[in-house]
């Protein structure tokens, strides 16, 4: 059996090795002419550490996983609101999870699949066509490519979903905020080493998150109204507009966009489909999804959501057909828990009332207190 998944990010990567694993044949499209790294940090864990356990990838991502020592909040001003320590921050997320920068997801995926898999980089998809024997996939370098299955795990802005499922935003839910994220070639001054830095201002927020091995990532997130974001100009522009009345870390950041081999810049957008494959075509993680980073489990579910599918596919043989529609029907009801916590999320994420952000970051100040600590340590341990 053979797969041609579009995308090489943490889904791609990650259906690749799992197909490999029960003796499938891939071929990888990437429309990005070399690998791509960075990204910001996520919290990996819960149906994604357990996938990534079985796949045999969790040794690897543990020796990339990196530990925040301390979590400051700051005023506007860079005073210190309060903090939480490294043991207040584990014990929010729990013995089964781990701090990750998502580059380095991909890089331990890229480890394992490069040897199995076929992988083209700089380019892209043109046209599918399928019958009840093959897919049929036109490709920008203008050769043709036949397969059992065609995976499009191409991200929230997707090619497969576009030609298969239709335009764009048929499928897309803006949640009125923007992001951007970059890496810094160095940590400012006011920002001690292992620590991550944050603050938000009248519905924007700012933060300089330690990521390990002396790397930081600068994130950016901020109000829009829908489908404004996009249009208001590129982030060498916009940013500046939107952050250039904030002091603390904020000019050292902006400067460092300069000099950041690349900065990803977009909307906060889910994607809601009602089905995730048509005949041989499966959309996987971002494209079929999306939850956004205000439900966080995006890779966990990108990994997970691999795992699973060739799980059925094995199960189901040559059926493709019912081997997808298991998949779906396990699959989404923890898709749709996490899309409806990302959108209850989105009203209170960087709120503009002050009195709002206080009330949205009293959970976060008691977990601080030890009594509250023990408390959430002990609920995991007994979950």
């Amino acid at each position: 059996m053979r797969a041609i998944i579009i995308g090489a990010g943490i889904a791609g990567l990650a259906a690749a090795l799992r197909l490999s694993q029960i003796g499938w044949d891939s071929l990888i499209i990437e429309r990005a002419p070399t690998r791509r790294s960075g990204g910001y940090g996520v919290t990996f864990g819960g149906i994604g550490y357990d996938a990534a356990e079985r796949m045999g990838i969790l040794p690897a991502l543990l020796q990339r996983a990196f530990i925040t020592e301390e979590l400051v909040y700051h005023k506007p001003n860079g005073e210190r609101r309060f903090s939480l320590s490294r043991e207040s921050i584990a014990a929010t997320m729990g013995p089964r999870s781990m701090n990750i920068l998502r580059g380095d997801i991909e890089s331990v995926l890229y480890e394992r699949v490069r040897d199995t898999a076929e992988i083209r980089f700089g380019t892209t998809i043109t046209a599918v066509d399928q019958d009840d024997r093959a897919v049929r996939v036109t490709l920008s370098d203008g050769g043709i490519e036949h397969a059992d299955l065609l995976v499009g795990a191409d991200g929230l802005h997707s090619t497969t979903r576009a030609l298969v499922f239709g335009p764009e935003e048929d499928y897309l839910l803006d949640l009125e905020h923007m992001v951007a994220v970059y890496m810094l070639d160095q940590r400012p001054d006011a920002i001690a080493p292992g620590t991550t830095g944050t603050l938000s201002s009248r519905g924007r927020t700012v933060a300089v998150i330690s990521v390990g091995d002396d790397r930081n990532v600068a994130f950016f997130g901020y109000r829009t109204k829908a489908g404004t974001g996009i249009r208001a100009g590129g982030p060498e522009k916009v940013l500046p507009q939107v952050y250039g009345d904030l002091g603390w870390v904020i000019p050292e950041t902006l400067a460092g966009m300069a000099r950041a081999d690349s900065v990803y810049f977009d909307t906060i957008s889910q994607v809601v489909a009602p089905t995730w494959s048509r005949g041989r075509v499966v959309l996987l993680g971002d494209a079929a999804w999306c939850v956004t980073l205000f439900a966080g489990y995006g890779s966990a579910l990108a990994v997970s959501g691999a795992d699973r599918l060739s799980t059925e596919l094995e199960r189901h043989g040559g059926d493709i057909g019912s081997a997808l529609a298991a998949w779906e029907t396990a699959l989404r009801p923890e898709v749709d828990k996490k899309q409806k916590l990302g959108r209850r999320v989105k009203g209170v994420y960087a709120p503009a009332n002050p009195l709002l952000l206080w009330l949205t970051q009293l959970p976060l100040r008691l977990a601080g207190l030890p009594p509250v600590r023990r408390y959430m340590t002990r609920r995991f341990i007994k979950g």
